[in-house]
């Protein structure tokens, strides 16, 4: 029986300085067992993996871009921080839908080999074409992380913050919230949500109707949000060079 699911909800951002602004955008995502998606590419006619279709996955959407498979890369980075690995690991991103995606951040839940979780790696992408990975450990229940911030993401924010991150595993609901810290404290708070459905064919197409072109709007309301926070009067950071290494490791707060 597959483990792979999806889930629907939303996503919420709120900036609190120095301009405030917040935004609210309904989204679903498909959490992914990274040893189900041939299976998956076989048994749904409307997901195909690494070719087109109407949802899509490629490997080259994640990872280093590499022909190589995204589990040994994460098993890799996992490997090198210390952190004890072999059992499954789950991808939970928005597929491709007409052969386009883009995910800001896309979050692997990678367990041991008796099935409990060890830690949480977050993919994040900016809209420069630059990629970067944040791991973590993690224990069951509700997770508490914190990391320095090492990539550029948005031009309204320079790098002297700090990630502060609050999930909740998938299960029948998933969340995974994100607070952003500079040197005077919170300074943007943001969340996804969803809740389960079943992976299959009339799941797939109900979703395609209720969120159309939906990686599409992503891009577009990035940018969107983007415009209002400089019509604001934001400024612009100066945008650094990608970090040398792929992975900053962060660690659990007790």
């Amino acid at each position: 029986m597959s483990v792979s699911s999806l889930y629907a909800g939303s996503v919420i951002h709120r900036r609190l300085r120095p301009k405030t602004h917040s935004l609210k955008y309904r989204v679903f995502w498909l959490l992914a067992d990274l040893d189900e998606l041939s299976q998956l590419d076989t048994s749904l006619r409307l997901f195909g993996y690494n070719r087109f279709s109407l949802f899509g996955f490629y490997d080259r959407d994640h990872g280093d871009g590499s022909e190589m498979p995204l589990r040994r890369q994460v098993e890799a980075h996992l490997r090198q921080a210390g952190i004890e690995h072999g059992g499954p690991i789950r991808l939970l991103s928005m597929p491709r839908i007409l052969g386009y995606v883009f995910n800001p951040i896309s979050v692997y839940f990678c367990h041991r080999t008796d099935g409990t979780l060890s830690a949480i790696l977050y993919e994040v992408n900016n809209t420069f074409g630059q990629r970067h990975n944040y791991l973590a450990p993690a224990g069951e229940g509700t997770i508490r992380q914190t990391s320095a911030k090492t990539l550029y993401v948005s031009p309204f924010n320079d790098m002297k913050m700090s990630y502060e991150f609050r999930v909740q595993p998938p299960g029948n609901a998933v969340a995974v919230a994100v607070d952003v810290l500079d040197p005077d404290g919170l300074m943007l708070s943001t969340a996804l949500s969803g809740r389960k459905r079943d992976l299959s064919d009339g799941a797939l197409l109900r979703l395609f109707f209720t969120f159309p072109l939906l990686t599409l709007k992503v891009i577009a309301g990035i940018h969107w949000e983007a415009l209002q926070l400089w019509l604001k009067g934001m400024k612009i950071s100066n945008r650094p060079p990608q970090p040398d290494r792929p992975v900053t490791i962060g660690t659990v707060i007790e």
